[in-house]
């Protein structure tokens, strides 16, 4: 059995593979791909896997986005440090999860439910897999935010937003004007729920709309510096596992 697998933490995936080898032993870990721009030129180079373990959210975006942009014919496997409304969906599908931090017992019964899959139809779970996928690139729906004004609330149009930064677990929302808002939302719920278009999920603390994007400059190693338009009091840096996929984006 030919396991491939997309994983952009080292550890995690030393460790995911090591459970898949005790396991089944006869399995070959054929490659391990750490983005979704890897993995989508392994896909097309390389003979399909026999089967495909995906964590959710990548270095340079949600993982999604390699099955719009190749064909994945293979049973696919997803991981995730985040229990959201689709991971439900995978499991009804026939087509599992598994959520981090991954126990070996959650790999035996992914494998087992592989293993069954094989002997039914595949076709199917595969096609309620595309359809999901179509399902998440649907345009967000977001259009504004309720935030604190005060002692009254405010609505905040999305137009209008510059971008959002977390610091010290609490996540701010800041306008083209300059004022700044705490909101209550994560930066993983806003990258779920803002079109992907204006906003992008610059590093671990930062998505910012491209039209608070004044400057890009090189900066070691690869990365990108950005200045922003309010400025940051943080110097905000693209890493360069997401730099291409920035560029990209900018030239859209």
């Amino acid at each position: 059995m030919n396991v491939l697998l997309i994983e952009d933490e080292q550890l995690a995936a030393e460790a995911l593979a090591g459970i898949i080898r005790r396991l089944r032993p006869q399995a070959h870990i054929v490659a391990t791909v750490e983005s979704v721009e890897e993995a989508v030129e392994w896909l097309r180079l390389h003979q399909s896997p026999d089967l495909l373990f995906c964590d959710i959210h990548l270095a340079d975006g949600n993982s999604f986005a390699i099955f719009r942009q190749v064909e994945v014919t293979c049973p696919v496997i997803f991981t995730t440090a985040y229990n959201q409304y689709a991971i439900e969906a995978f499991r009804v599908n026939s087509i599992d999860y598994l959520l981090k931090p991954i126990a070996a017992e959650d790999v035996a019964q992914a494998l087992k439910k592989h293993e069954a899959l094989q002997q039914q139809h595949l076709a199917q779970g595969l096609g309620n897999l595309r359809q999901l996928v179509q399902s998440t690139a649907s345009p967000a729906t977001r259009t504004r935010f309720m935030v604190k004004h005060g002692q009254a609330m405010k609505a905040v149009a999305v137009d209008d937003v510059a971008y959002f930064y977390a610091e010290e677990g609490v996540v701010f929302l800041v306008t083209h004007a300059g004022p700044r808002f705490i909101i209550n939302l994560t930066l993983d719920q806003l990258e779920q729920e803002l079109d992907a278009k204006q906003f992008f999920r610059a590093n671990r603390q930062l998505i910012v709309h491209i039209a608070a994007v004044q400057e890009v400059r090189p900066y070691f190693k690869g990365r990108l510096s950005l200045v922003l338009k309010p400025a940051s009091a943080a110097e905000q840096i693209v890493s360069s596992s997401r730099a291409n996929a920035f560029k990209q984006w900018l030239d859209m």
